[in-house]
């Protein structure tokens, strides 16, 4: 008897330190997806607050389809922002057709996880060869720094003080601190940004402690549904791409298990889930997988703590002010370090499993990352659109394009052998 009371009165204290541990490195998660988050909604005119709803709980289903085994946070997808403007426009500002279109196009996400489930994910592992997946995780990340760069540059010093605070606890900092250099980061950024007057207190001030987030619901039109639905054939190369780049962080097979059945079940399902209520598309998030990268702490229920927090946020008005309130600034500073990560992944990817770098692996990979990097601005110089249009308003461009490219390429070249 006594044994025992011993013993629960040591576990109790660990488990609340192990407890708080897991808090904050869900709050860092939460910090690195909430403002591209709320960023989509803002643009498109559909309600924040539904579009942190949505990614929490979207989250956790897409976690409960791939058995709780890949640390993935699922946000707004940015592909979606085009079209559902477009939409937007032909209506009359009504966005529940574009909602409409949405559930179409997470259906059908639902309907490529069966083909490829009956299929065999081996047939798809066989064209995923290195010299393929390293050059679109080169890409996935550096199309992401100008993004951070264009954020960073509203005030320099706050996103150099920011930056040179998390690299420099990332590479001086050890065990638990090392793993807070994120949040370290913006903290210290924010701080210094609000002693030079760029933070925006009265947004905390006005906001309402509780608020009930306003749901939508959807309204389906054909036309519509053509406009949107079709997206789902550029994003799925990069939902490939990122399951395939958070694998390749952890040290797993996530293609292979769960499967990418599996993701693309969770991810279609928590796209239809949340356009029912209003909120956009969601798609797996690159700034999560490289807070897993610097954080080197890949336990998935992290992710699944920081969507719960998401979902308390959208009820709870005066933290998500405060989120709100960290100056663009300071999101950029640190975003400059988690995109440039992923890149650096995709460098590992190639050397990690000895690539041989021969004439038809430079063509494959030099083909991937010049359409993955520049194929928007070669359509523009050009007039011409360097990729596959699918209708008047969606185009197969970009990574999506250039994996396409690629994967066909590397078979043709590389028929009998994949490195």
């Amino acid at each position: 008897m006594t044994e025992n009371v011993i013993k629960g009165s040591v576990s109790t204290p660990v488990s609340i330190v192990a407890g708080a541990r897991k808090s904050v490195l869900a709050l860092q998660h939460l910090i690195a997806m909430f403002g591209a988050t709320v960023l989509v909604p803002m643009i498109t005119g559909l309600n924040p607050s539904i579009a942190l709803l949505s990614a929490g709980i979207g989250t956790l289903i897409f976690h409960t389809c791939t058995k709780g085994k890949v640390p993935v946070f699922l946000g707004s997808s940015f592909a979606f922002i085009p079209v559902i403007l477009t939409v937007k426009e032909l209506y009359n500002g009504d966005l529940a057709y574009a909602q409409g279109g949405i559930v179409v196009a997470g259906l059908i996400y639902v309907l490529m996880s069966f083909l490829i489930k009956s299929i065999g994910v081996e047939r798809v592992q066989k064209l995923l060869a290195p010299q393929v997946i390293g050059p679109m995780i080169i890409v996935i990340g550096l199309n992401l720094v100008p993004v951070a760069y264009g954020m960073a540059s509203s005030h320099f010093m706050v996103a150099a003080i920011t930056l040179g605070v998390a690299l420099g606890i990332n590479f001086l900092g050890k065990g638990f601190i090392k793993q807070l250099s994120i949040l370290l980061a913006v903290v210290t950024g924010y701080a210094v940004a609000y002693s030079v007057g760029l933070v925006d207190t009265s947004i905390v001030g006005n906001a309402s402690l509780v608020a009930i987030p306003e749901f939508t619901f959807p309204k389906f039109d054909i036309g519509a549904i053509a406009i949107i639905a079709p997206v789902i054939l550029a994003v799925f190369m990069e939902h490939l791409g990122d399951i395939t780049t958070n694998g390749q962080v952890v040290g797993k097979d996530f293609i292979k298990d769960p499967g990418l059945n599996r993701t693309l079940l969770g991810d279609g399902l928590a796209t239809t889930f949340a356009a029912l209520i209003g909120g956009p598309a969601n798609t797996t998030y690159g700034e999560n997988t490289g807070v897993l990268a610097i954080t080197k702490n890949y336990d998935p229920s992290i992710l699944r703590l920081a969507a719960m927090f998401a979902v308390v946020l959208a009820f709870v008005a005066k933290i998500g002010a405060v989120l709100s309130s960290i100056p663009t600034s300071v999101m950029g500073g640190i975003s400059l370090m988690l995109f440039s990560m992923i890149a650096l992944i995709g460098v590992k990817t190639i050397k990690n499993n000895d690539v041989k770098i021969n004439g038809k692996n430079i063509v494959v990979m030099g083909t991937i990352i010049v359409l993955g990097l520049f194929s928007t601005q070669l359509s523009a110089m050009t007039g011409m659109t360097i990729g596959i249009p699918i209708n008047e308003t969606v185009s197969i461009t970009g990574l999506s394009f250039a994996a396409l490219v690629g994967i066909i390429l590397n078979a043709v070249l590389n028929m009998k052998k994949t490195a």
